[in-house]
């Protein structure tokens, strides 16, 4: 198609203003790609992109230590870099931010919470500036202008740096980032394994460290999946705490479960950093849906109370994530936290992805099917998956709609009970979940089926914080030669386990709190790092 190759020729004009030019680069690249950027970048590329955590890169920034266009500079190539390793850009903003790298050098002092920070985002969320093209991975979308939105004007009113859009797959609705539009995303620790999605372009680019503070957005694990497949850090708010508002997406006006932006970074700060600086603008002044709750950080007055879900009741986890939860469990119970199991047997959470996969398609996929059929693009089989392969998607009647979010209603009763019974005995009730990000590391490509580790969260709208763990080992993480699968997902998981082919891929964890607890799941993680030795 000519638009098609109009969009990826626009990409490689974006890539190809990229001074010095990159060199160095193999003729073929090697299953990992984390030793590039030794043999490409120069020794201050890789001070400046790797030596500092989100606060200190800001502080040194803020006290004039180090120009912003250096810094800029320095993560423009090395996100050239990540993207001819992983195929993770939609567009490298090069002369829009030295141009802003420029300016904000050259006021008088600095000013905002960002001052000079270089953030990467989400390209269906679309830019600040003029020019703006955002096609959100859709062919029928090639050539549609957009613009920004409330969550990016406020950090560019803060005074970052967007110098990268990172791409997403077909429908924005895969945990794959696969589009006909811009090809398939890979993970920076394996190519043979996914970078995840929908957010799987930020993740290849902060796998890579071709950023180190992104923007995702998460309806079924699309923040938390991919940032765990590259160990790094993320965040998914409880809805209505950041803005949606601007985003291209289809089904825009759906209720039935809705998406929210969030953090993606390489370190745990960053997030808090993120939901402070958002918040703080008062948002819901502009955007009336949004709760109007400022940021205030929660201080744990005693040892936290921490329940492990060892198992969904669905599917059973794959041998390093198991050992990944054992490991901080104990390192929990060593620092003097009540550490305790939890029952989603009882749950159901089979019957949670039949509710949410039919309330994300509630027209039955009509309207994104037909915007495919329009153009002529071919339906990808993680759409097939999502849609025509779910019992319970179909076009609803306004009335069967009405009866399924009852039955969401009714879910995230039962759940809420059953953390409220925890402290049924001594009167002290769980403070957050311990989890699985997803069943294992990162999946081979086409084959990310399961969501129930992440799309739980969503149907229930609790909040959700991932932190890397370990990397699998074969010698400590054996497949279980005499497993006998309970049903046919754990038996698909179950065989996707080899653990030579997922040799040193990050494996992460998941802490989940209830809905509107957001600081009191970020306060948690830093408690349970602390545990860990981190801090």
């Amino acid at each position: 198609m000519t638009e098609l190759k109009e969009m990826k020729a626009k990409r490689d004009a974006s890539l190809a203003k990229v001074e010095p030019k990159l060199q160095g680069l193999p003729d073929h690249l090697s299953l990992s790609s984390q030793d590039l950027p030794k043999s490409v970048l120069t020794q201050r590329e890789i001070e400046i992109t790797e030596n500092y955590s989100v606060p200190e890169l800001l502080t040194i920034l803020r006290e004039r230590n180090i120009l912003v266009e250096e810094v800029t500079r320095a993560f423009l190539r090395r996100a050239a870099l990540a993207h001819a390793a992983t195929n993770c850009l939609v567009q490298l903003l090069w002369d829009e931010a030295i141009a802003r790298a420029k300016y904000l050098d050259s006021l008088s002092e600095p000013k905002g919470a960002l001052f000079g920070l270089p953030i990467s985002t989400k390209e269906h969320h679309g830019m600040v500036g003029p020019n703006v093209i955002t096609t959100a991975s859709i062919v029928g979308w090639i050539g549609r202008e957009h613009g920004s939105n409330l969550l990016y004007d406020t950090f560019w009113n803060e005074g970052c740096v967007f110098y990268a859009r990172t791409t997403q797959p077909q429908t924005i609705m895969h945990l794959e980032t696969n589009s006909n539009v811009y090809g398939r995303t890979v993970n920076p620790y394996n190519r043979a394994l996914t970078s995840g999605g929908s957010s799987g372009g930020e993740a290849a680019l902060l796998g890579m460290r071709g950023s180190i503070f992104g923007v995702g957005g998460d309806i079924g694990g699309s923040i938390r999946c991919p940032a765990a497949y590259v160990g790094v850090y993320s965040f998914k708010p409880t809805n209505k705490r950041i803005s949606v508002a601007g985003q291209r997406t289809i089904m825009a006006g759906k209720e039935a479960i809705m998406s929210t932006p969030g953090p993606m970074t390489v370190d745990r700060q960053g997030m808090e950093l993120f939901m402070r600086v958002a918040l703080a603008a008062k948002p819901w002044r502009l955007d009336p849906s949004l709760t109007a709750k400022e940021w205030t950080p929660y201080r744990f007055t005693r040892p936290l109370k921490v329940a492990v879900q060892w198992w969904d009741g669905v599917v059973q986890p794959h041998p390093p994530v198991t050992r990944a939860l054992r490991e901080v469990s104990e390192a929990c119970r060593k620092a003097g936290m009540e550490v305790v199991d939890w029952d989603s047997v009882s749950l159901n959470h089979r019957k949670d992805w039949e509710i949410l996969s039919s309330l994300y398609w509630p027209d039955g996929g009509e309207q994104v099917l037909r915007l495919l059929g329009e153009s002529g693009e071919p339906i990808l089989p993680l759409t097939k998956f999502i849609i025509q392969e779910q019992p319970s998607v179909k076009n609803l009647t306004q009335h069967e709609l009405w009866e399924r979010c009852v039955q969401r209603d009714q879910y995230r009763d039962a759940y809420a009970r059953a953390w409220t019974n925890t402290g049924a005995e001594d009167g002290r009730e769980i403070d957050v979940i311990l989890c699985p990000a997803s069943f294992g590391a990162a999946t081979p490509h086409d084959q990310s089926r399961y969501w129930g580790y992440t799309a739980n969260w969503n149907l229930l709208d609790y909040p959700g914080a991932v932190f890397p763990v370990t990397t699998v080992d074969p010698a400590k993480d054996p497949k279980d030669m005499n497993y006998i699968p309970k049903n046919d997902e754990d038996r698909f998981v179950y065989e996707l386990y080899i653990p030579e082919k997922y040799a040193k891929a990050p494996v992460s964890l998941q802490i989940i709190g209830r809905r509107q607890y957001d600081e009191k799941v970020l306060a948690a993680l830093e408690a349970i790092e602390r545990a860990m030795g981190r801090i």
